[in-house]
């Protein structure tokens, strides 16, 4: 039986300040912190610091095509609503659940992240344990009111721009000598070997993996703007922020490691391979700079950025499947609100996919690591294609049914260019995600299956709902491109 006091519709209660951290926040975790070090062993300095430029860029396409479609019309079902809309229900469907199943597995991808980390201060103590007390304080969080969440999320990715802004700063005052013997040579690392290129083309492209890895998280404003207090304003102001923060924490952290820290460093390419947090390139770059106590400051900074993102992803799936039973496309028990506006029901459902973590007892770390970690990165990259192609879409349909782009709220620039590009270059990442496993004249099948798992997974949602419900591609003139819910 229902609650009848229970509100019918998520709580607007996300401000300005909250999105904007989600934003960023969303974006910032172990990929930075730890991936980054590998990217420049692999690709040099330069490699490293085009790829992260060139997917940068792809990021900011896709978050003004995103801003577009959710000022227009802001819903917490974000993907799962435009696909519906603007390209094919079949389609929809299969980009909600499929962005579901992503962060609920990115959740137990983060709570396995959290055994290793915590290993550093007590190597005797089961990560099982670890595993579940963060599971059940990020549970706790997101049963909370939104704006609780919105406060929590806001303080913990506070804590990684602070991390980050005194990095710049110390590897600023290096480069610059402050830091540094007078006579140290700063820039010998940008011309030793085959420095700043490395490795080649393939180089480049595993690097480009890499740092499409690391931004996965900045879509989650689209979602977040079904909650946002007044989203008109909020999205477009969230948006345009990311762009200069990409290029402030990601390109400017990437140039400081290959200036300061040599890439043919051994340390370097293990820095993400390693359950060791000293090899971290941020902790590198702090013992260097004289700070002993490095590997425990950004061993406590790494541990808020897997909470940080850890809660974050459930939030997102949590909502993504409440939106979509609220439409019809999953079960109506997952729509039910509680008296404080949470669909915990949805909540429920997505902790018990975050309870994989659990499989560590069973199989062992590393490969529940690794399986989580394919499986997630594959999702995101397909998110973002639906993102690109429902913009596209989108636009056209707008422009075919005789609307103005001076009405829009918030207008995306670079059209068509943007959402072509970003199509373009997110194949290209899907497609060689693990190119390596058909070389060498031997196929690796099991690196295959768990590189590419959830293309035919994603494909046969959406083909078979599209055989179930006889769909159709929504033609331009058919669309609803109203304005609103």
């Amino acid at each position: 039986m229902s609650d009848t006091s229970a509100p019918q519709h998520l709580q607007r209660k996300l401000g300005a300040r909250h999105l904007n951290m989600i934003a960023i926040g969303g974006s910032i975790g172990t990929g930075l912190f730890l991936a980054s070090g590998s990217t420049i062993a692999t690709a040099g300095p330069g490699g490293a610091l085009l790829a992260y430029a060139l997917i940068g860029i792809m990021i900011y396409f896709l978050m003004t095509s995103l801003g577009e479609l959710a000022t227009h019309n802001p819903s917490s079902g974000a993907f799962f609503t435009y696909g519906s809309r603007y390209v094919e229900e079949g389609f929809g469907f299969a980009l909600g659940w499929n962005y579901w199943y992503n962060w609920a597995i990115t959740v137990a991808f983060e709570l396995v992240a959290v055994q290793f980390i915590m290993k550093f201060w007590f190597p005797e103590i089961s990560g099982f344990y670890w595993s579940a007390l963060f599971l059940a304080v990020i549970f706790g969080i997101n049963a909370m009111t939104v704006k609780g969440f919105g406060e929590s999320e806001f303080w913990f990715s506070m804590i990684k721009v602070i991390a980050i802004i005194v990095f710049i700063i110390i590897g600023i005052a290096m480069i610059a000598k402050i830091m540094l013997t007078p006579d140290a040579s700063v820039f010998t690392n940008w011309t030793k070997g085959d420095a700043p290129f490395v490795g080649g083309l393939q180089a480049m492209i595993g690097v480009a993996m890499i740092a499409g890895f690391s931004f996965q998280g900045t879509e989650m404003v689209g979602v977040a703007a079904g909650e946002s207090k007044d989203p008109k304003k909020t999205i477009p102001l969230a948006i345009k922020q990311i762009f200069w923060r990409i290029l402030l924490f990601y390109i400017l952290c990437i140039f400081i490691i290959g200036t300061l820290i040599s890439y043919d460093n051994p340390l370097l390419l293990h820095a993400a391979e390693s359950e060791n947090i000293a090899l971290s390139p941020f902790t590198l770059l702090y013992e260097k700079a004289g700070f002993a106590f490095a590997a425990g400051l950004m061993n406590a900074v790494i541990l808020s950025a897997i909470l940080s993102a850890g809660n974050s992803g459930m939030y997102s799936s949590t909502r993504m499947l409440f939106d979509m039973a609220k439409e019809g496309r999953a079960p109506k028990w997952f729509s039910q609100l509680d008296r404080r506006g949470v669909p915990m029901n949805a909540l429920y459902a997505t902790t018990a996919v975050a309870a994989l973590c659990f499989l560590t007892t069973f199989i062992g770390e590393q490969q529940v690591f690794n399986w989580l970690l394919n499986m997630s990165g594959m999702c995101g990259f397909i998110v973002w294609l639906g993102i690109a192609i429902s913009h596209y879409r989108f636009r056209k349909g707008y422009l075919a049914q005789g609307h103005k782009l001076d009405d829009l709220a918030y207008r995306a620039k670079f059209f068509p260019f943007a959402p072509w590009f970003a199509f373009i270059l997110c194949s290209i990442i899907i497609l060689g995600q693990n190119y390596e496993a058909v070389l060498g004249g031997k196929v690796d099948w099991i690196g295959l299956l768990s590189t590419y798992i959830s293309i035919p997974l994603f494909l046969v949602i959406w083909l078979g709902y599209k055989w179930k419900h006889k769909t159709k591609l929504i033609a331009y003139k058919d669309m609803n491109v109203k304005e609103g819910e």
